[in-house]
């Protein structure tokens, strides 16, 4: 017979490891392994058992005592389960209150509630405005396919004149319980009647007009206005305007989601703006006024500095976008400045521009001034003629 593992090393917990850590890591494993999440795998039901009898030993204190103490040589020879001791004592309720919920799609064992009231699903949608009107809001129209209460039938579902009958399989509770063999013995689980789905009535003679649902779908136009600083992927909801509920329970809502276009100048982060501005280089370099173009649709003047270089960046308080919460208190528009350099230059120009390079240092002829200087430095090397041959020349 094979050599049992370590029931820390089953669980994967340490020695040292707390009850909440010891419970957690067994959920984690009974949710993998359990059976009826692996029908006919026999290793998964094996690591499942053996999961099971090392919680039930690490889970009870005097267990989990004898255990650090003795190993697995405690339990030999006992009576009851897996390992030598039984699960009697081990509370199955409390530990899979969430698990076999998952597992079965019901409740907890013996019974399930009674068919409450349940609010319908949510409706999803999308439309597209402009970069402005996310900035400063807007209204935008939707048109949606609704279901109303059918005039005919009330909402009954049933023809005029017949009756409504409660279910037969569930009683009208609109779930029923189900006995399943487990590792644990007979475990009971709750599912909806697949009769009545949920409904607990049962309709004999449906409505012509609805085809016994209660209600008829009918296209609907809505304004949905959306607040001042909504940005995209953001949605506005609805309340009341999605699926109806089931026995008398309320809409569910509509969700309308703003799909904002880019726009040629502006990139939004959050609430602040950023655009790019091209600058002269005789403004970057005297200073001077400029017009820079804001999301308000009114340019404003701003002084450059003289010397101002490339990619200068500069803050236009309160001239990004509105908040949320608070339309007044607005972001940033920050702006950066791009020199300029002209690609077609009269002659005129281009002298010019040679009279201003010769009184700013000469740059121009920075070249011509290095060759001079060392065309007789004795190293036998002409500067002009070494950039002709080449690098390996």
């Amino acid at each position: 017979m094979a050599e049992k593992r370590d029931y820390y090393e089953v669980l994967g917990v340490d020695k040292s490891a707390d009850d909440a850590t010891i419970k957690a890591a067994y959920r984690k494993l009974a949710k993998k392994y359990h059976p009826d999440m692996n029908p006919g795998d026999k290793d998964a039901e094996a690591k499942f058992k053996e999961a099971s009898e090392a919680y039930a030993v690490l889970s009870d204190a005097e267990k989990r005592k004898q255990y650090d103490q003795f190993g697995h040589a405690a339990f030999e020879g006992g009576a009851g389960g897996a390992g030598g001791f039984d699960f009697s004592s081990m509370d199955f309720e409390d530990l899979f209150g969430g698990i076999f919920g998952d597992l079965f799609g019901g409740g907890r064992r013996g019974g399930g509630r009674s068919n409450g009231p349940m609010k319908g699903a949510n409706l999803r949608t999308s439309v597209r405005m402009k970069f402005e009107e996310a900035v400063f809001g807007c209204t935008k129209e939707i048109e949606l396919t609704v279901k109303e209460t059918c005039k005919t039938c009330n909402g009954s579902g049933a023809k005029p004149g017949s009756s409504v009958d409660t279910c037969s399989k569930c009683g009208g509770k609109g779930k029923v319980v189900y006995s399943q063999q487990s590792f644990f013995g007979v475990m009971q689980n709750v599912q909806t009647c697949p009769d009545c789905n949920g409904t607990g009535k049962v309709i004999r003679d449906k409505c012509p007009d609805c085809h016994g649902s209660g209600f008829i779908p009918m296209r609907k136009k809505y304004a949905v206005e959306f607040p001042a600083g909504v940005d995209n992927g953001q949605c506005k909801r609805m309340q009341g305007l999605g699926e109806p509920g089931q026995n008398g329970g309320p809409r569910g809502d509509v969700l309308v989601e703003a799909v904002v276009d880019r726009h040629p100048i502006f990139q939004r982060e959050d609430r602040d703006l950023y655009s790019t501005v091209p600058i002269s280089f005789a403004v970057a370099a005297l200073g001077g006024e400029i017009m820079i173009d804001t999301v308000d649709g009114r340019p404003v003047v701003y002084e450059v500095k003289p010397g101002t270089a490339t990619d200068t960046r500069i803050r236009l308080r309160g001239k990004g976008v509105p908040s949320l919460r608070d339309p007044k208190s607005r972001g940033d528009h920050y702006v950066l400045l791009t020199v300029q350099v002209p690609t077609r230059m009269s002659a005129k120009a281009k002298e010019l521009l040679k009279q201003f390079d010769a009184e700013c240092g000469d740059t121009l002829g920075a070249a011509d001034r290095y060759r001079a200087e060392h065309a007789d430095a004795g190293d036998g090397t002409d500067p002009k003629k070494k950039k002709k041959k080449g690098l390996f020349g």
